[in-house]
């Protein structure tokens, strides 16, 4: 998954989806995302077909935000469980 907006500035960042469904999603980021901040963010589908990708665009807002605990990782490079509301999707299709 790619976070695409937080809140009124665009970013460009890559995270890991853990957990998604029709009401919203949980997924880690190497930065924090305020609560209640408006995010934008993108997740590919497995596709069944060779080269044909499916997007969802989705926008959401931000309900939860935690470090992860992890002893393999210094606290600095911990990344953040986030999780987000599904309020509204599209289908992006590749070309």
């Amino acid at each position: 998954m790619e976070l695409v907006r937080a809140g009124s500035e665009p970013v460009s960042r890559a995270g890991e989806t853990r957990n998604m469904s029709s009401g919203g999603v949980l997924f880690t980021s190497e930065a924090e995302v305020p609560v209640g901040d408006a995010i934008e963010y993108l997740v590919t589908l497995p596709s069944a077909m060779a080269g044909n990708q499916v997007r969802l665009r989705c926008m959401g807002k931000v309900i939860r935000n935690q470090g992860e605990h992890s002893a393999e990782q210094p606290a600095s490079r911990r990344p953040f469980a986030v999780a987000a509301t599904l309020e509204r999707y599209e289908f992006i299709r590749s070309k």
